[in-house]
């Protein structure tokens, strides 16, 4: 039986999709398929899932140091590095169908983008941070400028916190809401909120990406997903999923 991964459609010549908690050997409060390597797991379990990620994708998989940042870092072939670290980066785009790119998230938004026309397909990594900081703008842009054109990407917004679960303090949301209006949110219990994918869907369509699809499940509300404020309210950690994308030859 194969890594269960929800599949992402991005055409016919990309292999995408996100994980999500099943299949893997880490145990504790990372069961099972925890991609992290900085949340407390033992490494030899997480290299032991970074392996069947490799396995469902077909090539080596490279993972950056994500900051919550908005570099973008540009790769045509896996770093020679331990655990194919490309360095710190939250946005990867790669150029080559030798090697894979992914982001680990547990509620902040993982985004793939692909212009397989261009031969090019990226991995981002947009939590609240890194979004306000232009992270999405910046992915587009980058593979725009090696050939790759907007209104030929196809992006798929992978699963992440909802609007309705991402309470923050009144201040933070007029701060983003000054960057991104769109991200604007009421959380359920009738508190400030930001809206991560409603951000995101606001910067690609501003970057001229307009052929967008949005897995609509919130972490917070999923557990076979990690989700950084569910297992926080709980006074426990958690794990990472990951959004990893490839070209197929």
């Amino acid at each position: 039986m194969g890594l269960p991964v929800l599949e992402a459609d991005l055409g016919p010549r990309v292999r995408a999709g996100f994980t999500t908690r099943a299949g893997g050997r880490s145990a504790g409060p990372w069961a099972t398929l925890n991609l992290g390597l900085a949340v407390g797991d033992r490494v030899s379990d997480v290299r032991a899932n970074r392996a069947l990620v490799e396995e469902w994708a077909g090539v080596p998989v490279v993972f950056g140091e994500q900051v919550h940042g908005a570099s973008v870092r540009v790769l045509d072939r896996a770093p020679a590095v331990e655990d194919r670290s490309a360095g710190p980066g939250d946005a990867l785009v790669a150029t080559s169908p030798r090697i894979a790119v992914g982001v680990y998230v547990a509620d902040c938004v993982p985004l793939l983008l692909a212009d397989p026309d261009a031969g090019m397909v990226a991995a981002v990594h947009a939590g609240r941070a890194g979004l306000v900081a232009g992270v999405v703008r910046a992915a587009v842009q980058t593979m725009s400028s090696r050939g790759a054109v907007p209104e030929r990407m196809r992006a798929v917004i992978g699963p992440c916190i909802g609007g309705d679960a991402y309470e923050v303090p009144e201040a933070m949301r007029a701060d983003v809401a000054a960057v991104i209006p769109e991200a604007w949110a009421v959380t359920r219990w009738g508190t400030p909120g930001v809206d991560l994918g409603a951000g995101v869907s606001a910067e690609l369509a501003r970057a001229g990406v307009v052929d967008v699809a949005r897995v609509s499940t919130c972490t917070f509300s999923e557990e076979r997903l990690y989700s950084h404020r569910r297992a926080s309210a709980a006074g426990g950690v958690t794990g990472r999923f990951a959004g990893v994308i490839r070209l197929v030859e």
